[in-house]
């Protein structure tokens, strides 16, 4: 029993008289003193503290109950599905997760019994636990990466409010896909059924999966208003461009709580491709493979944060993560070698692709010869006297080209500095110009891409704009067969010399990459592809031409230029 105390309160005298409490700190100018408080103040401060300390206590008790809550409901929801998967009444599809809530016995269990699909331990069991909201699985062919992609979103097919959304390029290549799925599909869930009219799963919950391709860039504006908790493409490289996926980053969404949790990107990829310089630029060279890092934007490198004032301020809008497929990962494959040797068969650029997974090697290269070890140089400091030449490619939505160039005395071209910028009109992109040529010498000659002087009307062109500024330009020689083979020939060496006619120094990152990585065009295989990535190639291809239609203009000036810089003593002997 408590012990009961009779309380009686306090006489005023002995409210009054005040207690020691160590000393206050000292003011300035003023004598030390004694720190004071009457029993009646003291008596409030330990009632306060005995308050705060059983409010953290319940605080504490609180968040463990519901930890213990939530831990319950898990438990509960991990043991219903497991007990449906077993059942085959509803799903057949077993989460690792839920696996490891669950006694050890489970697990046991589960393995005694017939799989499906187990996903290979390596890259793609790497895959599809990725908690990342942007995942690419990509690399060396025969790793597992459309079925990866097809069994990742089953995951949420138990959930009635789940939307997903499966892409690829053509219509049969997306035949292939959906074939695939039905080997899969209606084992995991029983019940589920493909509608062909719409192309859509439909799964015993009412989640839905939908199959469709999406051949041109500009047709993925007939997702808008639509929302998918899920989004994948398949063979993402086959696009030129990221807006498809861009895009479709605006669709992802849902007001489920356990979907909004989990919203996912998955794609897949083989190197090369008209599309794998921007994959490769997103991906590949942002982070070593299957470490997470936060979303940037791939032309300037600048990382999607929250805005200031909001309460993750600072923090990466999302993360991306590259997993890289190997073939070795797929012992399927793997088992009797055949599916390598004919790997290893392949000629030596599509062998490094997909046997490899070697991103730095491009699908039908168009420039082969180009070798960053021969063409890119460091910057060095440029002699004065040898004349400047400015080619660009403009472009408003699409990123604009700068190039600049100096011509040395055996008549090669070195590139020693680009802009490449995007979203700037014509006076906007002259003012850069005018500032990265501030220290410069004058130009000898510059080009512009002669659809800059087209007019639809009565106002200025573009061209006339930048010129207004005091950008000065001539139109440029847009013969694309010629321009590519001028390129050819400065790539090859001079057979004098033995050096290549044409360098670039190593910050010129994007015209190096288009070098490199730009493919030839399916149609015309004398000329690039033109839906590829090409703004900084045809800014070097009119830079190129100026040497060839300007020839004889450019060649009295060097002369006059030796002239005036060299002056011989003697006329007899020359020097």
């Amino acid at each position: 029993m408590p012990r009961k105390r009779t309380l009686t309160p306090p006489s005023p005298e002995k409210l009054a008289q005040p207690r020691t409490r160590g000393r206050p700190k000292k003011v300035s100018g003023e004598e030390k003193a004694e720190y004071t408080i009457s029993l009646e103040e003291r008596a409030r401060r330990r009632v306060r503290m005995k308050l705060k300390n059983a409010e953290k206590g319940v605080k504490k008790a609180k968040k463990q109950a519901e930890a213990k809550t939530t831990k319950v409901r898990n438990l509960k929801k991990s043991a219903k599905k497991v007990e449906d998967a077993l059942n085959g009444s509803k799903t057949r599809v077993v989460d690792q997760g839920d696996l490891e809530n669950l006694p050890p016995a489970v697990a046991d269990l589960i393995d005694d019994t017939p799989v499906v699909f187990r996903p290979n331990p390596g890259p793609q069991e790497e895959f599809l636990s990725a908690p990342e909201q942007d995942v690419l699985y990509g690399g060396a062919a025969g790793g597992g990466k459309s079925f990866a992609l097809l069994a990742d979103p089953l995951r949420y097919c138990h959930n009635p409010n789940h939307r997903g959304l499966l892409l690829r390029r053509t219509l049969d290549e997306l035949t292939e896909l959906i074939d695939k799925s039905r080997q899969l599909y209606t084992k995991a869930f029983p019940g589920a059924t493909f509608r062909e009219a719409k192309s859509t799963w439909h799964f015993p919950s009412g989640a839905t999966l939908w199959f469709t391709y999406l051949d041109r860039d500009k047709d993925v504006t007939r997702f808008q208003g639509q929302a998918f908790n899920w989004i994948g493409i398949d063979e993402i490289t086959q696009y030129p461009s990221s807006y498809v996926w861009d895009y479709l980053r605006s669709r992802l969404r849902s007001t489920d709580p356990e979907l909004q949790a989990n919203l996912s990107m998955r794609c897949t990829a083989n190197p090369g491709g008209v599309g794998g310089w921007w994959v490769k630029k997103m991906y590949i060279d942002r982070h070593e493979p299957n470490k997470r890092f936060g979303a940037d934007d791939p032309e300037t490198g600048k990382m999607f944060v929250w805005p200031d004032g909001h309460e993750k301020a600072g923090q990466p809008l999302f993360f991306r993560k590259f997993v890289p497929a190997r073939l070795t990962d797929n012992p399927y494959l793997m088992a009797d070698g055949q599916y390598e040797a004919m790997l290893r068969s392949l000629p030596d650029v599509e062998r490094k692709r997909l046997l490899e997974g070697d991103w730095d090697v491009a699908e039908g290269a168009a420039f082969p010869e180009f070798s960053r070890v021969r063409h890119i140089v460091e910057p060095f400091d440029l002699p004065t006297n040898w004349p400047r030449i400015r080619a660009a490619d403009y472009g408003y939505s699409s990123p604009s080209c700068v190039l600049w160039g100096a011509i040395d005395w055996d008549n090669n071209i070195w590139v020693y500095r680009e802009l490449y910028v995007k979203h700037l009109t014509g006076e906007q992109l002259a003012d850069k110009i005018l500032e990265c040529e501030e220290l410069d010498p004058t130009p000898h000659y510059t080009v512009l891409d002669a659809s800059c002087w087209n007019k639809t009307g009565f106002g200025p062109s573009i061209a006339e704009t930048m010129m207004r500024v005091g950008v000065r330009w001539l139109p440029s020689d847009r013969n694309r067969l010629q321009g590519k083979m001028e390129i050819h020939r400065r790539l090859a060496d001079d057979p004098y010399t033995k050096e290549p006619r044409l360098r670039i120094f190593s910050n010129c990152k994007h015209i190096s990459a288009q070098l490199s990585g730009i493919p030839l065009s399916k149609t015309n295989s004398e000329d690039v592809d033109t839906k590829a990535e090409d703004h900084a190639y045809d800014a070097l291809r009119y830079m190129v031409m100026t040497r060839t239609s300007g020839y004889t203009s450019i060649h009295k000036t060097l002369q006059g230029i030796k002239e005036q810089t060299f002056q011989t003593f003697d006329s007899t002997f020359g020097y």
